[in-house]
């Protein structure tokens, strides 16, 4: 085998792609499952300071492991860029959906959060030298949003609440999925080690402890007892813990890394219809022929925003193997001219 018949980069292609799927498998199914997690972790362990011990915990396990590794200190700029991103991922992003549960039906929440792929498409084309989406993103964008304002219905968006929308909390969520955009952005083009692992348990550190600041101030712990915590929210949590944070969580830093981040944000469109399917066989929740429908049409959103990006991707690689190819050609020319 000749090193240059292409062949040798072969399987190191087929592993990246099949490490590509299995992200795209765990924040699709491991994200959406979190749902029914949070849901019974919540019943008796105050949100914010949960979330608080998760991250650090999981932060922890993901630093250690990685310096064990081998993985060099960090600097004092990366630890400001994890910091910046963990507190733009979690506190910014998290916490505010969390938050804003507490004031406005959680429908709605869900609906103002699945707005994320389009910041992030926006922001990735506003950002220096960004990349401008084609028309068929924003379709697909657009088809996600209608297909999960379908999956939620118009019943749902004022389930649980009679009293008027406040309008200063379900601006909460608007901006906590700007700052999860702008944290995905950041992580994507910041400077940070070169370890995966050890960025992604330095942003779990600098965002849980961040979470727990939160929970001091909000009274949390004057609260809480760890004797009032239940068998299913123990459970609920100690699977945020290893599968929401450990699997789901780095495998989307992995992707902003790996795939654009149109594409990589289309959990958002995937993550309510796992979290759907889930709380009907596990919770006895109804599975409806509106869901069945409303999961088709997101899905064909995912699908387009994937084609569009890829398609992309091969004609930015075509038109830069033709501009090389046509330098070769300009200096071969200008060699012939210069023996002549």
């Amino acid at each position: 085998m000749s090193e240059g018949d292409g062949t040798a980069g072969k399987p190191r292609a087929a592993e990246s792609r099949g490490r590509v799927v299995a992200a795209f498998a765990a924040v699709y199914l491991v994200w959406g499952s979190t749902y029914l997690a949070i849901r019974y972790a919540v019943e008796t362990i105050p949100p914010f300071l949960m979330g608080g011990v998760r991250f650090l915990l999981a932060g922890l396990a993901l630093y250690l492991w990685a310096r064990l590794r081998g993985a060099a200190r960090p600097t004092r700029d990366q630890w400001t860029t994890a910091t910046v991103v963990g507190v733009l991922l979690l506190v910014g992003g998290n916490g505010a959906v969390i938050w804003a549960e507490q004031h406005v039906a959680s429908g709605l929440v869900a609906l103002i959060v699945a707005i994320v792929p389009l910041w992030m498409v926006l922001l990735d084309w506003l950002r220096p030298a960004g990349t401008r989406p084609r028309a068929t993103v924003f379709i697909g964008l657009a088809l996600g949003l209608a297909g999960l304002a379908l999956l939620i219905g118009p019943d749902a968006l004022t389930a649980g609440s009679r009293r008027t929308l406040d309008v200063r909390a379900a601006l909460v969520p608007v901006l906590g999925s700007f700052l999860w955009a702008v944290g995905s952005i950041y992580s994507k083009y910041a400077p940070r080690p070169a370890s995966s692992l050890l960025a992604t348990g330095m942003q779990m550190l600098a965002g849980g402890a961040a979470f727990l600041l939160v929970s001091a101030l909000a009274g949390e712990p004057r609260h809480f007892t760890v004797g009032s915590v239940s068998t299913a929210s123990l459970v609920g949590f100690l699977y945020l813990l290893t599968f929401g944070s450990l699997v789901g969580f780095t495998a989307y830093i992995y992707l902003l890394r790996a795939t654009t981040p149109a594409k990589a944000s289309t959990y958002a469109y995937v993550n309510p219809i796992v979290a759907v399917i889930l709380g009907w066989a596990v919770a006895g929740e109804s599975l409806t022929a509106r869901t069945l429908i409303a999961a088709a049409v997101i899905l064909g959103g995912v699908a387009l925003i994937t084609l569009a990006s890829a398609n992309g991707v091969r004609r930015a690689v075509a038109s830069d193997a033709e501009a090389r190819q046509a330098d070769v050609a300009d200096a071969l020319e200008g060699e012939e001219v210069a023996e002549r």
